[in-house]
């Protein structure tokens, strides 16, 4: 079987790779010459999966799923929660990002937050949706190199590490995205 993963984030690549089946062949979208940044103008995490998730398979024909991450702080009232990847601009930096989601929480003494991700599967015509939560804690500075996006003042419940410090397999399985991938791989080999 093979599924094209609907993103050019070389990251989420790398992470979901490491949870997929070996007789699963995961397409890039480079791999079937999609060039162009997928549409995201819904505005819910789950409504950005699905349009990416159709929008392949309407104009590629490929079986494939997307996914969408937001993190949703509380005090914030769930932001940046849909908006995460541009919550600072339209450049779309993680370190901008971070510097202003500390700046919105420096008031708060309440740092729960969650992270939340969503995976629409397109196979054969028809469309399943997975999500994956991870609670935590939002940081009041940035701790570890590794990962991506808000990696370095995520916490998650029960860990004294943020993701940034965490190596992948333990990320994976405790994480939003290793959570939406496992309902994902267990649907698949169903």
């Amino acid at each position: 079987m093979q599924l094209v993963f609907a993103t050019n984030n070389l990251n989420k690549i790398k992470e979901v790779q490491a949870l997929i089946p070996k007789h699963i062949k995961l397409l890039s979208l480079k791999d079937i010459n999609c060039l162009e940044d997928l549409p995201e103008t819904q505005d819910t995490i789950k409504g950005n999966a699905v349009q990416k998730a159709n929008y392949i398979k309407e104009n590629y024909g490929y079986n494939c799923f997307a996914d969408d991450t937001g993190l949703e702080v509380e005090a914030l009232n769930g932001a940046p929660g849909v908006y995460s990847a541009r919550y600072a601009g339209e450049q779309r930096k993680s370190e901008d990002n971070i510097n202003l989601l500390l700046k919105n929480l420096s008031t708060f003494d309440n740092r729960n937050a969650q992270f939340k991700t969503v995976i629409a599967l397109q196979l054969n015509n028809t469309q399943t949706i997975f999500t994956g939560i991870c609670k935590g804690e939002i940081t009041k500075f940035k701790h570890g190199k590794k990962g991506f996006g808000y990696d370095p003042i995520f916490k998650p419940i029960g860990y004294s590490q943020t993701f940034a410090e965490m190596d992948l397999d333990i990320k994976n399985n405790v994480g939003h995205r290793g959570k939406a991938v496992s309902k994902l791989v267990a649907f698949l080999n169903s």
